[in-house]
C-alpha cells in the first residue's frame, strides 16, 4: 500500500488500476482477483483496460476486504480485519474464498450450512427442472452459481458437497430433458452439465465413491463432446486419468496423453497447464522420469503465456503454487527426494490451514520425500501435522495417505518424534 500509484488509484476508486498493480506487482492473477471479490474473470479484465467503474458500496466493500485495503483509503470505517475483531456471523459465508476471518471459525460455518441453509439460499436463482421455455441467459446464470458452490471444495470435503453438486447435476439434466430452447442455448447448457458432472464426480472421488466418481466423468466427457467444449471434454479425460492411475497406471498414462491431444488450440492456458501436470503425475507413477519432467515442462510453459486471457472459473486455481505441489508429488513419487522437498516446501509455506483437506494431503508427500532422504523427524513432523488438519475433514484421501506412513514410520518407534506421532494417531 505504499506505492504512490497505488494509492492514488485506490483513492479515486480506480479498481482497474488497482487490479494491474495487484497482478504486475503482487503476481495475482485476474482470475484469482475475481474469484475473491465475487465478480467475473471478464468484469475484472474489462476494468483493468480501463472499461466501466465500480460504483456499488457493497462491492467496493468485498473489494476492500479481498485485497486488504484498509477502510479509511476508501472513506470506510476500519474493517474487521483491521481492528483484530472477529468476522461478523452474517459476513462470514461471502468471506469464504478471500480469506477472511478465523480459519477455524470459517470452515465450521461453511460446514455447517453445506447441506441447507447455503444450497437453498443458492438456488433461489430460478426453479429448475422445469418444463417451459429456456431463456438464453439462464446457462450463464447456472454456470455462476456452479462457481459459487465451487468455492465449497475449498475448505469441505466431498462427504459434505457430493449431494449438493450432484443435485446441482440431475437438476440441470432435467432441464435438458424437459425444457424447450435454441440450439445454442441446448449446447451452453450441455457445456454447464459437463462442467457440474466434473464437479459431482470430483466430489464422489474424494468421498470414496469410485463408480459414481468414474460414471460423472464419462458422462462430463459426453457432454462436453456434444456440447463441442474442448476445454471441458480435455479436463474430462484428465479426470478419468487421474483415478485410473490409483489401479491401471498404464491406462492412466494413455488417457492422460489423449486429454492433452484433445485440447485445441484455444484452450486457455490454466486448462493446458493443468492437463499436462495431470499427465506428468500418471508418467510419476509408472517410473517415467524423463516424461514427466517433459510434462511438468509443459505445464510450466502453459502458465507462463497468455496471462490477460478469460481462464474457466474451474481451473483458475491452477497457478504456480500448484504446480510446484504437483511437481514436489511427481519426484516424491519417483524417489528423488533433493528435487521434492523444496518444491513442496516453497508451495507449503504460505498455505492456508483452511485449505485443510488439501494442505494434510500435501504435507503427506513431503513427509515420504523426508523419510526417502533419511530425515526421519522431519518427516513424523509433518505428519503429525498432517494428521492435525485432517481431523474432521470430509475426505477419504488423507487417511489414504496417512495410514501408509504411519506404517513406514512404525519401523522407527525408538525415534521419540516418531513415538510421540504413532501416540497421537492413536489417541
Amino acid at each position: 500500500m505504499n506505492r504512490p500509484e497505488m494509492r492514488a488509484a485506490i483513492a479515486a476508486h480506480d479498481f482497474g488500476s488497482v487490479f494491474r498493480l495487484a497482478r504486475d506487482e503482487a503476481r495475482i492473477s485476474y482470475s484469482k482477483i475475481a474469484a475473491a471479490c465475487d465478480m467475473k474473470p471478464e468484469r475484472v479484465g474489462l476494468l483493468a483496460r480501463g472499461g466501466g467503474s465500480v460504483t456499488t458500496f457493497d462491492k467496493v466493500v468485498t473489494i476492500a476486504d479481498a485485497l486488504r485495503i484498509p477502510g479509511h483509503l476508501l472513506g470506510l470505517a476500519p474493517r474487521w480485519w483491521e481492528t483484530g475483531q472477529p468476522l461478523p456471523l452474517a459476513e462470514r459465508a461471502a468471506a469464504g474464498a478471500t480469506g477472511g476471518g478465523d480459519a477455524v471459525d470459517r470452515r465450521d460455518f461453511v460446514r455447517a450450512t453445506a447441506g441447507t441453509g447455503l444450497a437453498v439460499g443458492l438456488s433461489g436463482l430460478q426453479p429448475l427442472g422445469t418444463a417451459g421455455r429456456v431463456s438464453h441467459g439462464l446457462p450463464e446464470k447456472l454456470r455462476q452459481r456452479t462457481a459459487r458452490l465451487r468455492r465449497l471444495d475449498d475448505i469441505l470435503g466431498g462427504g459434505d458437497t457430493f449431494r449438493v453438486y450432484v443435485g446441482e447435476y440431475q437438476a440441470t439434466k432435467g432441464i435438458l430433458r424437459e425444457a424447450s430452447y435454441t440450439e445454442e442455448t441446448g449446447r451452453e447448457l450441455l457445456s454447464v452439465l459437463a462442467e457440474q458432472a466434473q464437479q459431482a464426480g470430483w466430489a464422489a472421488f474424494d468421498s470414496g465413491k469410485q463408480t459414481e466418481a468414474r460414471s460423472l466423468y464419462e458422462a462430463s466427457h459426453t457432454a462436453a463432446r456434444k456440447a463441442g467444449d474442448q476445454s471441458l471434454a480435455a479436463n474430462a479425460l484428465a479426470f478419468l486419468a487421474y483415478q485410473r492411475s490409483d489401479g491401471d497406471r498404464k491406462a492412466g498414462v494413455d488417457i492422460a496423453t489423449r486429454s492433452c491431444r484433445t485440447a485445441g488450440p484455444e484452450t486457455p492456458s490454466t486448462v493446458r497447464a493443468l492437463l499436462h501436470e495431470r499427465c506428468a503425475w500418471a508418467h510419476a507413477l509408472t517410473g517415467d522420469a524423463g516424461q514427466t519432467e517433459a510434462a511438468l515442462s509443459s505445464a510450466q510453459q502453459a502458465l507462463g503465456e497468455n496471462r490477460d486471457e478469460v481462464q474457466p472459473d474451474w481451473s483458475s486455481w491452477v497457478d504456480e503454487t500448484e504446480l510446484l505441489i504437483m511437481t514436489g508429488r511427481c519426484w516424491t513419487e519417483l524417489g528423488r527426494p533433493l528435487r521434492a522437498v523444496p518444491a513442496l516446501e516453497r508451495a507449503l509455506q504460505g498455505y492456508d490451514d483452511t485449505h485443510a483437506r488439501d494442505k494434510s494431503l500435501y504435507l503427506t508427500w513431503l513427509a515420504e520425500a523426508y523419510l526417502s532422504a533419511g530425515e526421519v523427524e522431519e518427516s513424523a513432523r509433518v505428519i503429525g501435522r498432517a494428521l492435525d488438519l485432517s481431523s474432521g475433514v470430509a475426505s477419504v484421501r488423507p487417511r489414504q495417505r496417512i495410514t501408509p506412513a504411519l506404517s513406514r514410520l512404525s519401523g522407527y518407534r525408538a525415534v521419540s518424534a516418531v513415538a510421540d506421532v504413532l501416540e497421537q494417531a492413536g489417541a
